[in-house]
């Protein structure tokens, strides 16, 4: 593996020695002026400029939305072949009769399938930042089908409403019949789901690293970057995050398939430098989508699975709230917003909503929900600010083109 694209790199050594009027240009001030213009991209944000951010975003949106007409007027058998499916989709969908049953099964198992792959997704793109989107939606609704199950001391929760709502049962269960294998199966569908949407947004740094060693490019981008210059000075390295860095690196080049899969079964801030390791070095797609694929939706999925279903299960959360209780001065007044909260919870699982519990607004709920806001806004305004540096890098290259054509 490692010997794989030894022609790209004498390639990308003579590109770099870029000519200027008959005359070679310093590698330092190539670097330096990449470093300037990357500073002077990264000052385009809304909370710096906001006017020209947002027409920079604009702009920007018009020459993708540009590029992706172009691309499909050239593609036209696909667009028509695309556009009689959709129609033919529609007439099934639309027309009445005996199908209908089917179609409905069909609609409810794919918006399923689509929520939880578009929310694993954005939690490893991001496009700047990822979405959080375990903590905010697939932890959560874990935690809610383990406390129900104990609650309800069934899985076999009414659908409809059930995933949208959750409720207990009419008919009662026999007494210790929930176990942790069977919250795992309930939950499996939308975790796996969730696994495959992360490994399918882990492709981009591969895909990225892959054509800049294919075409001897350097992309402006900052991760490759700091993996090239880490391969430069890997013997001089001697801090921690570095030298993790490299273990990862070496890891994945030396062991490839089962290095891979190592490395994407556990919780791994670092996974983006291998999917970039393996486009610098070549790694087979399917070699390196195979075993991300694997890692993330089976492996590192029933891991954390576990982790939240045991997190949550009846006598945990008992002690816990309690030892909340045990805590010397605000103890209880901590310990009552949680009571009222899991109480809340309960009476809703039992259909008691309007007979019995308050319906003021619990104060963990409000905040909950203030965060996810939040972290939906924030994950848009990065999303803006990419595009809009997009576009910045756009005019200077543009700029820098007709300085070389002087």
């Amino acid at each position: 593996m490692a010997e794989n694209g030894k022609n790209c790199d004498q390639r990308r050594v003579t590109m770099n020695k870029e000519q200027h009027n008959g005359n070679f240009t310093d590698p330092s001030s190539i670097s330096e002026k990449k470093r300037k213009d990357r500073e002077e991209r990264q000052n385009i944000v809304l909370w710096r400029q906001p006017l020209i951010t947002l027409q920079y975003f604009s702009l920007e949106v018009l020459i993708i939305l540009k590029e992706w007409t172009s691309k499909l007027w050239h593609r036209q058998s696909i667009v028509v072949s695309f556009l009689l499916l959709l129609a033919v989709l529609v007439t099934v969908y639309y027309v009445e009769g005996a199908h209908q049953q089917y179609v409905q099964r069909i609609e409810k198992q794919f918006l399923l399938y689509a929520y939880w792959i578009g929310l694993g997704i954005l939690s490893s793109v991001g496009l700047g930042t990822g979405l959080h989107t375990f903590l905010l939606y697939l932890g959560p609704h874990i935690a809610s089908v383990t406390l129900a199950a104990y609650e309800c001391n069934s899985v076999n929760f009414p659908e409809p409403p059930y995933p949208d709502q959750i409720i207990c049962p009419d008919e009662e269960s026999t007494a210790g019949t929930i176990s942790l294998w069977s919250i795992i199966s309930k939950v499996r569908i939308e975790a796996c789901m969730w696994g495959i949407g992360t490994a399918i947004g882990e492709l981009p740094p591969y895909f990225m690293a892959r054509a800049a060693r294919l075409s001897g490019a350097e992309p402006d981008d900052e991760e490759y970057q700091e993996f090239e210059e880490m391969l430069e000075h890997a013997e001089s390295a001697q801090d921690f995050p570095s030298r993790a860095k490299l273990a990862v690196q070496r890891l994945v080049q030396k062991v490839g398939f089962f290095g891979i899969l190592a490395c994407a079964s556990i919780p791994n801030p670092l996974f983006d430098l291998a999917g970039i390791t393996c486009g610098h070095f070549l790694v087979p797609f399917w070699t390196f989508f195979g075993a991300t694929l694997i890692g993330k939706a089976i492996i590192k999925m029933h891991i954390q699975k576990i982790f939240v279903i045991i997190t949550f299960s009846k006598h945990i959360v008992e002690q816990m709230v309690a030892f909340i209780g045990a805590v010397p001065g605000i103890g209880p007044s901590l310990q009552k917003p949680f009571q009222e909260y899991l109480e809340a919870q309960r009476q809703k699982l039992h259909h008691r909503t309007e007979a019995g519990a308050p319906q003021g607004e619990n104060w963990l709920s409000w905040m909950f929900e203030k965060l996810v806001v939040v972290m939906v806004c924030y994950f848009i305004l990065s999303i803006i600010n990419s595009m809009a540096q997009s576009y910045a890098k756009r005019i200077q290259q543009r700029l820098n083109s007709e300085e070389k054509t002087k």
